[in-house]
């Protein structure tokens, strides 16, 4: 496959979208890839932690005697922060596969899902514990960035609870710093994602390449590229961004249209059973429930058929733009044209 550079890779991925996606069309599979493709790159692009609370104390300090914490409590809280990490990693996990699964349908043109589910097992696993390792050491980072800040706001909080005055100067001196640094995470953020699962994700699931080896083929390729992987990079970003724009813009209208009708369905049906009792209240409750439903349903349709195409479209620029500087995946994504054989003498006119 020939080099082809970020810019030229928009159309072809269009096409090769479109092609995926609606030919043949058929609703469930359309459905079920946009579904996926959803998955895939919306709740798995990237994994956000934070945490924090507000004290409001009253007249004396919070002190942990005052919570009255027993023993048990303790321990089941602790369990069910156990068992909520072990519920967070299982899911990002579980998207890992999927992304492996959807990888496998795009580049080999088919729609199953469940042979790429099964074939990338292993290259998902460990995939799966470098961005773990990825994600911690960028926490680390981010927790060593920010905790002279953390101090800062608690002073400025026991100054405020002292009464004194409130101390603006104090604030703008925590805050102003604190923008372009979670500016430069945000970026930083975003090409660590980009780079993993656009750039060594195929390295693992072509060649079952470890880190080391999918991280100095992609450092090989971009040094040999600066300007086009960085046109890559802010077309990734921003293309997919304006599309969204352009999709919410154009549905405005009918989707205000539909919520207007199930909200006025919803509260004439509230309004009817109002002073409704025994089963007529029962009905009245299940009539809500079922064009709430309904709602639900036409929201979740709406944003498949949308975002699936959406999504897919920006896996498929990916692929077609690394293609042409990973000779594996352009080869799978545009098979070469066997050379024609000439026919020797005596051949001529054999079938």
């Amino acid at each position: 496959m020939r080099t082809i550079t970020a810019v030229d890779s928009v159309s072809l991925a269009i096409q090769r979208t479109r092609d995926f996606l609606f030919r043949p069309f058929a609703w469930g599979t359309y459905l079920k890839l946009g579904l996926v493709a959803i998955i895939t790159e919306g709740l798995g692009s990237s994994v956000h932690g934070s945490g924090g609370g507000n004290n409001k104390p009253s007249v004396h300090t919070p002190s942990l005697e005052a919570f009255h914490f027993e023993p048990y409590m303790i321990a089941v809280a602790i369990a069910a922060v156990a068992l909520a990490i072990v519920i967070m990693f299982f899911v990002v996990y579980l998207i890992t596969r999927l992304r492996f699964a959807y990888f496998h349908c795009l580049v080999h043109n088919i729609r199953e899902i469940r042979p790429g589910w099964e074939f990338h097992r292993e290259q998902a696993a460990r995939f799966f514990w470098l961005n773990v390792g990825v994600g911690f050491g960028f926490l680390v980072v981010v927790v060593g960035i920010a905790l002279p800040f953390i101090k800062g706001f608690v002073k400025l909080a026991q100054e405020t609870h002292a009464g004194g005055p409130f101390d603006w100067g104090l604030l703008l001196s925590l805050i102003l710093p604190l923008i372009p640094i979670l500016v430069l995470i945000s970026l930083a953020g975003v090409l660590s994602d980009l780079i993993l699962r656009d750039w060594m994700l195929p390295h693992y699931a072509l060649e079952d390449a470890t880190a080391g080896q999918a991280w100095a083929e992609v450092w090989h390729n971009i040094m040999a590229e600066k300007k086009q992987f960085a046109v890559y990079a802010l077309l990734r970003v921003v293309l997919p961004f304006i599309a969204s724009i352009c999709v919410v813009m154009i549905l405005a209208i009918p989707g205000l249209a539909v919520v207007g009708v199930i909200a006025a369905l919803e509260y004439g049906l509230h309004s009817a059973f109002a002073d409704a009792s025994g089963a007529s209240a029962v009905a009245g409750i299940l009539l809500q429930v079922f064009f709430g439903l309904i709602a639900v349903g036409l929201t979740l349709l709406a944003s498949i058929c949308l975002g699936g195409p959406l999504s897919t479209g920006v896996r498929e620029y990916a692929l077609v733009f690394y293609g042409g500087r990973y000779r594996l995946l352009g080869d799978l994504l545009y098979p070469p044209v066997p050379a024609a054989v000439s026919a020797g003498p005596g051949t001529f006119g054999v079938r």
